[in-house]
């Protein structure tokens, strides 16, 4: 195939080099006929890929007038690029040629035809070799491994996300990868922001809740425990306080579930949930007490994140129950021992994985609005609904509601409704919203009070809702105790040795800046060994990164830096160590 001189060496490195995206190029239906038609020499002496009408993408306007801007890029040693769209290659070549070596490049092309044709122009193989080009499958769960990984781009760097605008004339999968990229490198964003922020406030509280939580007991019992089960997830929106008074006169024969944040709202018109839900880690979370009328919550259970606040816990006048979830200590040694819940970053979203999880056979979502009117985002007797809101556009967003109102989001709010949609996307389900005036919730469709009554919404199989309730008291105490052995004096032996002989080396600086990087990069290997630690050592472990994977050169100041870690490090180690040593049962 004269026109793809670079076709088959590029597929056989692909081989190695990218199985996913070798898998799917092997299984996807294309005609070698029409492709070799496909690419042909433009009337500007260009090699060109002819579209359905029989024009080439480039024959209105050159590449050479559309890339310019691609290469202008900040901190480009440090950052990465992702591309929506091949072509025959112009812009990626235009991005790899203008971008060094440690500049990661990430490239979705949802037309495999088109993808051959890009591979078959330009000799990649050195970009596989030395790790710079990724060709990304068009899945999103396969996306998402890769958008992980750019946790160094993001923090030290930037990502640049480039739509291909001649590819937007081939079909509308381009712009609709270009959304999914948006929302998913805002989901990112939000997500390390967290982490960088509040991973050590979040994993902080679950080593103090620790030993309670060992004896509180497990939810592992649970699993399909909800079968057969109709129930309710209520929100704090606005449209709760619609709501509410007319569930409260008639309940039907449903499970309700909602946040502890919710329960003075709910209060107000006696409408009690049978459990509720803490999730949210920092301090605001005690004002709850402000309101809570405790007698009347003394019987309702409280399933909270072992992140939370700990005096949230104590607090609480009711039975209590841990939840551990992804992102902690729990995400690595606790899998084999307990149920481990990726919660996400609402509390409504996390009730619906859990009920999910526990079998339920149909969720009704309640006051799940995303979104408000005016200033008030909140049901009044939820601590948030005090705060009166102004209109942020760097955080809001004006929509419109299936009445055809304006109302107003934010990127927190969007993100946690995207997450559901893409769980039930992945995963359909009997679920509806209970339309309040909020956002649509695209799998969840929007149902008025009555139509839920009569569509066995608030319903459940006889005996089914019992029977739950009764597992969830019997699980209280079900927990056995889980005793990890110290090891804070292996760490201790190694960062010290770690730290001795980066001393000599930093003596010689000028002379070492080989043995300083392969030093950096050894401790770094031994900071992410145990993943005991390795939740709390999230923040050291990207700074040790930044040392290790983002200087191009070392001064006597990166060793004080090291110093730092290394100090930093030990201190978290011995607490782990306090808190989840000495246990009398079982042995990790």
């Amino acid at each position: 195939m004269t026109m793809f001189p670079y076709l088959k060496d590029n597929i056989t490195a692909l081989e190695k080099a990218n199985p996913a995206l070798y898998a799917w190029l092997s299984s996807s239906q294309f005609d070698e006929q029409s492709l070799k038609t496909s690419v042909f020499v433009n009337r500007w002496g260009l090699v060109d890929w002819k579209m359905e009408s029989g024009q080439g993408l480039f024959e209105a306007l050159p590449p050479r007038m559309l890339y310019t801007d691609w290469g202008n890029m900040e901190k480009a040693d440090l950052s990465a690029s992702i591309l929506i769209g091949t072509n025959v290659g112009y812009g990626l070549n235009h991005v790899l040629i203008n971008s060094p070596d440690s500049h990661k490049v990430l490239v979705i092309e949802p037309n495999p035809s088109l993808l051959l044709a890009c591979l078959g122009q330009t000799d990649y193989r050195p970009f596989f070799a030395n790790k710079k080009l990724h060709f990304v499958v068009p899945n999103e769960d396969i996306l998402q491994e890769y958008i992980k990984n750019l946790d160094l781009q993001y923090v030290y760097g930037k990502i640049y996300l480039r739509a291909d605008v001649p590819s937007l004339q081939l079909g509308p999968e381009y712009a609709r990868w270009m959304q999914t990229l948006k929302n998913r490198l805002e989901n990112f964003s939000v997500e390390m922001i967290t982490l960088r922020c509040r991973q050590d406030v979040m994993v902080g509280n679950e080593l103090k809740n620790y030993r309670r939580a060992q004896a509180d007991g497990s939810l592992l019992p649970l699993k399909d425990a909800a079968k057969g089960v109709g129930a309710v997830v209520i929100g704090a929106g606005p449209s709760l306080a619609k709501f509410a008074p007319e569930l409260a006169k008639n309940a039907g024969y449903a499970l309700y579930a909602t946040a502890l944040q919710t329960l003075p709202a709910l209060r107000r018109h006696e409408l009690k949930p049978h459990f509720c839900l803490a999730l949210d880690y920092d301090d605001s979370m005690l004002s709850v007490y402000d309101r809570l009328d405790a007698e009347w919550a003394s019987d309702i259970p409280l399933i909270y994140s072992t992140k939370v606040n700990p005096e949230v816990v104590r607090r609480y006048p009711g039975p209590t129950l841990p939840l551990w979830t992804m992102g902690g200590m729990a995400t690595f040694v606790m899998q084999d021992r307990e149920f481990v819940l990726d919660a996400g970053g609402n509390v409504s979203l996390t009730l619906v994985r859990l009920l999910r999880w526990m079998g339920a056979g149909s969720i009704l979502l309640v006051g799940q609005d995303f979104a408000w009117q005016g200033t008030t985002t909140h049901v009044d007797g939820h601590h948030a609904a005090k705060y009166t809101i102004t209109f942020d556009p760097a955080m809001h967003q004006r929509l419109k509601n299936l009445w055809g109102e304006e109302i107003i989001s934010s990127i927190q709010y969007l993100t946690s409704k995207r997450d559901l949609e893409n769980d039930l996307k992945k995963s359909p389900y009997r679920i509806a919203n209970l339309y309040g005036g909020g956002v649509v919730i695209e799998g969840a469709p929007a149902v008025e009070l009555e139509e839920a009554r009569r569509e066995g919404l608030l319903s459940s199989a006889p005996g089914s809702r019992e029977r739950l309730l009764n597992a969830l008291d019997k699980a209280r105490g079900a927990s056995r105790g889980v005793r990890f052995e110290p090891r804070s004096h292996i760490w201790t032996s190694s960062i010290r040795g770690l730290e001795r002989r980066m001393q000599k080396l930093f003596r010689q600086c000028g002379q070492s800046q080989k043995e300083i990087h392969t030093l950096l990069e050894q401790a770094l290997f031994f900071v992410r060994q145990d993943p005991l630690y390795l939740p709390y050592l999230f923040n050291e472990t990207i700074d040790l990164a930044g040392l290790a994977k983002t200087r191009r050169s070392y001064n006597p100041a990166d060793f004080s830096e090291f110093k730092r870690i290394g100090k930093s490090i030990l201190a978290k180690v011995r607490e782990v160590d306090r808190c989840v040593s000495g246990m009398d049962q079982s042995a990790a």
